[in-house]
């Protein structure tokens, strides 16, 4: 920017000049965005996409390890299926990250359902605590040694 109260030839040269090479390398490089996006914006890289479908329960977790892996990705629910379906879009070039990130994706969904529940253990146990029957005996007459 320039200021001044009279503005010369040069300067106004100077500054449709910058103007020009601001332009050139804004067209050059075009903000890409990255990470969470919209299906339309997406679409507009012009480089692919696949789809995956995943219930309501599962797209935190894989929202959570894409942004971990840095995948470019858009997801669109369908609310008019009971219960709503949810739709994730990728870009076909960063298919090495979603297939690390599938893998651990795969990983945590098993282990949630490997692993038991700590309540639930606790329930059993207390039922059999409950069912047993403890003999208690009460004495009256105690003896005591000197």
């Amino acid at each position: 920017m320039t200021q001044g109260t009279k503005i010369t030839g040069r300067a106004l040269l100077k500054l449709v000049q910058a103007y020009l090479r601001h332009h050139k390398n804004k067209q050059l490089n075009p903000d890409i965005p990255q990470g969470k996006q919209s299906v339309k914006d997406l679409a507009k890289q012009r480089q692919g996409m696949t789809s995956l479908d995943l219930n309501d329960a599962d797209v935190k977790t894989f929202d959570r390890i894409l942004k971990k892996y840095g995948v470019d990705y858009a997801v669109m629910t369908d609310k008019k299926t009971v219960p709503p379906t949810h739709t994730l879009f990728f870009k076909g070039k960063d298919v090495d990250a979603i297939t690390k990130a599938f893998t651990e994706f795969t990983a945590q969904v098993t282990k949630k359902v490997s692993r038991p529940s700590v309540l639930a253990e606790l329930k059993k146990y207390a039922e059999i605590v409950k069912n047993t029957v403890v003999d208690k005996i009460k004495i009256k007459n105690k003896e005591r040694s000197r």
